[in-house]
């Protein structure tokens, strides 16, 4: 089996927040997808580790912010490559929230789409998470990122939590 096979699917790349109370996070995801137009509904894979799946399960809402091609290296790793649990992801950033919704990051961020889980399904380290789109934007023109480029051109590491991530040994 050629598991590079897999690298030929595409994917952008997203922040994906929730909250629980009043606490915020978010976390970067690859794996983003709309799943139905009447109604809208989007879902998202969420690794069950993250503190961001906890949030999603508390809370039963979820932001999407797509993110630019040209989001610097450093915001991606800090939603990316650094825990909830040991640091505030959004000290310092553009963000806004609307009442108990989750928090839409502007910085960086091309369109955002908040979703209220209506469906999850276990898919063993993940869960995928099915929500009914309550809110969409689209924040500017600028061109959206994909895996693909992160990966290219700025030269992007795949975090073990990712759903696309794969040892060593596999590639």
């Amino acid at each position: 089996m050629d598991l590079k096979a897999l690298y030929k699917i595409n994917y952008g790349l997203y922040i994906v927040s929730s909250r629980s109370g009043e606490k915020l996070n978010g976390q970067i995801a690859n794996t983003v997808f709309q799943v139905t137009a009447e109604p809208a509904k989007i879902a998202v894979c969420i690794n069950k580790q993250n503190l961001t799946h906890q949030y999603i399960s508390e809370s039963s809402v979820f932001s999407v912010s797509v993110l630019s091609q040209d989001t610097p290296m450093t915001f991606i790793g800090a939603f990316g490559f650094k825990s909830g649990r040991d640091t505030d992801k959004f000290k310092g950033i553009g963000y806004r929230v609307k009442g108990q919704e989750a928090p839409i990051i502007t910085d960086h961020s091309v369109a955002s789409v908040e979703a209220k889980v209506v469906s999850s399904c276990d898919v063993g380290t993940h869960t995928l998470f099915v929500g009914e789109v309550i809110d969409s934007e689209v924040l500017n023109d600028k061109e959206p990122m994909t895996y693909d480029y992160y990966h290219k051109f700025l030269k992007g590491k795949t975090p073990k939590t990712a759903t696309t991530y794969s040892s060593e040994k596999d590639k």
